[in-house]
């Protein structure tokens, strides 16, 4: 018999006919979840469904058995390249379990985040995966309240699920570096305060300071976004200054922060791991490509995102916050003190 192209009018009972047996021995034939029988009947109910072109319907499927296999995964936006990979992590996770993952973004608007969240409820996910949290998020909280199921990646509120990097350990390994280097004059550019990245990985940077017994003048604290041009214009209060003025090394919250300093060093004559040190956090892909390689603080991605997905298909008994231990990775923009 010739292939039929899947047409979406072959119906269950079409197959059903065709191999002459029952509705319900049918679908049993054709459970997609692995409980499939194994015997010459169901054999012919499949070769039959193949030939006819028949695809079942899963998403309906499983809406009548109470879930969907969708997970729901809120960024702020796609351009961010940790944030685009994050996705994909979480993507190729959910699939490992038999789940499909759908994306919206929603900026860093709460009204906007509450919006987006609910699109994706809209939509039956069996659960929801929050990159967006701030640090007093009002979205985590409803989901706790309502039970539906969640879990927040990157970032955490310290009540709900929480998959994430070790930020506070990260902001001191990158600061320590720097110090081990033989660096003093030492500024950070942290990310936003609404966000627990932001303010972990400058507290981490504030305790591997206080060990080494080193003040930083508050102008050198330099709190922003965490796009490039946010980077760019830190950078700019901080190079643009006489060389007995600026600090000697930066550690920048993430590699956007970073780039857009090393745009402003390259405007100023500056040269990134000689006249100035330069440490970045993420380790995103383009971190090693930059004309001078960019020392950065990695954070495991894949763990995170299995860990996020398990918090929601296998929850345990109360809050679980788990945290990933980061690694620096030493390049070209980290140099010594002079």
């Amino acid at each position: 018999m010739e292939p039929v192209i899947p047409s979406a009018a072959v119906t269950l009972k079409d197959v059903a006919v065709a191999s002459g047996v029952s509705l319900s021995t049918a679908s049993r034939a054709l459970d997609d979840r692995g409980n499939a029988p194994r015997s010459a009947t169901a054999d012919r109910v499949r070769k039959v469904a193949e030939e006819l072109g028949y695809r079942r319907n899963s998403f309906a499927s499983n809406l009548r058995r109470g879930h969907t296999q969708t997970l729901g995964v809120l960024v702020p936006r796609l351009s961010d390249t940790v944030m685009a990979l994050m996705f994909e992590e979480i993507e190729r996770a959910a699939a490992a379990r038999g789940y499909f993952a759908i994306v919206a973004t929603c900026g860093d608007d709460p009204e906007d985040e509450r919006k987006s969240a609910q699109t994706l409820l809209d939509r039956s996910v069996d659960g929801l995966i929050l990159a967006t949290a701030r640090v007093e998020d009002e979205l985590p909280k409803y989901l706790r309240d309502t039970g539906i199921a969640h879990a927040l990646v990157l970032r955490t509120d310290g009540l709900s699920p929480s998959a994430l990097g070790d930020d506070e350990v990260g902001g001191y390994l990158a600061t320590r570096h720097l110090l081990d280097l033989g660096h003093e004059k030492i500024t950070v550019i942290t990310g936003p305060a609404f966000t627990s990245t932001g303010t972990a990985r400058l507290a981490g940077a504030h305790r591997a300071l206080a060990e080494a017994g080193i003040s930083t003048p508050e102008p050198w604290m330099v709190s922003a976004g965490y796009g490039i041009k946010s980077g760019y214009s830190a950078g700019e209060k901080l190079l643009n200054k006489k060389p007995n003025n600026r600090p000697t090394a930066i550690f920048a919250a993430n590699d956007n922060l970073a780039m857009g300093v090393m745009a402003v060093a390259k405007e100023q004559n500056l040269v990134v791991g000689e006249d100035i040190s330069l440490v970045g956090y993420n380790d995103i892909p383009q971190s090693e490509l930059l004309p001078t390689p960019l020392t950065s603080v990695r954070i495991p991605l894949e763990q995170i995102a299995s860990k996020a997905i398990d918090l929601i298909v296998s929850p345990v008994k109360g809050p679980e916050i788990r945290k990933f231990m980061p690694t620096l990775i030493p390049r070209a923009s980290s140099g010594k003190a002079k």
